[in-house]
């Protein structure tokens, strides 16, 4: 079976990743399953910078295809923040404390204004340069306390009006209908083919 490293430690994107490659005869093997993993310096200031970074140190290091993904919330409110900080808005990682400090930065704003957007950038690189870029956005809005149990993320928050429901409260199959990183994935899947094999 062919393999891909997708740059991640995230195993939920890496299980939405799965979900789409496995099927192809890919194995998409993630940052947690190698040893040896140089660090990655996130300093770009936009998503497709930040994915770029990733998935040519990944690629450098060692030898293979490798997808990288960066996304991330961004809240009209709050200027466009957490944008590329959204993982780490709060401090590392934690989703708990970031959707504390999102409720508190919006704390006095009308609910008519938070307004919000998810964004989610891939980018592909092959050892000999070749790369691939896709992107996908999902529109909403911040609620006031988090409903639903499933996703990850500020998912709790998210509230996608045409389904009534945040993207916690999704079925996997209906957050890849709609999300930014599922709309992401279909572009990238239609171009995946040509460049997996070129």
């Amino acid at each position: 079976m062919a393999k891909l490293i997708f740059a991640s430690k995230n195993e939920g994107k890496v299980r939405e990743f799965r979900e789409f490659l496995t099927p192809l005869g890919i194995e998409v093997v993630s940052l947690n399953e190698l040893d040896n993993v140089p660090a990655i310096i996130e300093d770009g200031t936009t998503f497709q910078e930040n994915a770029t970074i990733k998935a040519e140190t990944i690629a450098h290091a060692f030898g293979v295809p490798v997808v990288a993904e960066d996304a991330g919330l961004m809240v009209d409110a709050l200027n466009g923040a957490p944008g590329v900080y959204s993982a780490r808005y709060a401090g590392d990682h934690d989703d708990a404390a970031n959707n504390a400090k999102l409720l508190h930065e919006l704390e006095s704003t009308p609910d008519i204004d938070r307004t919000a957007s998810f964004h989610a950038v891939i980018v592909a690189i092959k050892p000999d340069g070749k790369r691939l870029v896709a992107a996908g956005k999902v529109d909403g809005r911040i609620l006031r306390e988090a409903r639903g149990e499933g996703g990850f993320g500020y998912d709790p928050l998210f509230y996608y009006e045409p389904f009534d429901k945040t993207l916690a409260e999704l079925t996997p199959a209906e957050k890849n209908e709609i999300s930014h990183r599922g709309a992401a994935l279909r572009e990238f899947m239609t171009e995946f083919k040509n460049w997996w094999e070129d």
